[in-house]
């Protein structure tokens, strides 16, 4: 018999069962898609009652979406852990990369991405994922910032960031179906520079030369006896 002391708290036990079925829910999203990530299933997954689930989540689409949510902000704190092992210098950009295509390859892409297709035709869940994707993406670009360690006031900066994320989002979709590491190790290394390139400051354009013909009358204006 549990006493007062060793009884889990009610809120504890809510919070265990939530987790379970949103990793659930992720797992079932990966391995059977959409259509088959029912809410039996899931709950079945998670080893949580039907009633449990139905109590936390009534519907689906808060369901899948609460699972997206919950796990890109789990992500999100990893890449910050992660982050801090990082070096500083001109290696660091290559490894930020590499760390945020992790993201647009790992279990929470190939989630979302399966939400993302179904809403296209769901307006209950379109009408719930929405607000969501907006906000892992503003989100996600604001670690972005600073992983790399830029400043956005500076014209551009906002542009190359935004352009890293779609890249990094199209290649992980160009994996789905076939291996496609060797093509996006290619294509990552060539942005990398191009990266390095637009983040990194300048003093600003060099003054332009005068012409050969301009620079010849100057030196006769200069010898020329008042």
């Amino acid at each position: 018999m549990y006493t007062a002391s060793t009884r889990v708290p009610q809120q504890e036990r809510s919070r265990a069962t939530q987790t379970r079925l949103l990793e659930a829910t992720v797992d079932c999203l990966v391995e059977y898609g959409w259509s088959g990530t029912t809410t039996t299933v899931v709950a079945a997954r998670a080893g949580v009652s039907r009633g449990a689930q139905l109590h936390h989540y009534p519907t689906k689409a808060a369901l899948v979406t609460a699972a997206v949510a919950h796990l890109a902000d789990r992500r999100a704190a990893e890449l910050r852990t992660e982050a801090e092992a990082l070096p500083a210098g001109p290696q660091r950009l290559d490894r930020v990369v590499d760390l945020l295509g992790v993201a647009f390859t790992g279990p929470l892409f190939v989630a979302a991405l399966e939400l993302w297709v179904a809403a296209r035709t769901d307006a209950e869940l379109r009408a719930a994922l929405v607000p969501l994707e907006a906000r892992v993406g503003r989100e996600m670009h604001r670690l972005t910032v600073a992983l790399l360690d830029v400043d956005e006031r500076r014209p551009g900066v906002r542009e190359a960031v935004q352009a890293t994320l779609d890249l990094l989002r199209g290649l992980g979709v160009a994996n789905l179906l076939s291996d496609d590491s060797a093509r996006r190790t290619a294509l990552l290394h060539t942005w990398k520079r191009q990266l390095a390139t637009l983040l990194t400051p300048h003093a600003g354009p060099p003054e332009r030369a005068a012409p050969a013909a301009g620079r010849a009358r100057a030196r006769q204006e200069v010898t020329r006896p008042s």
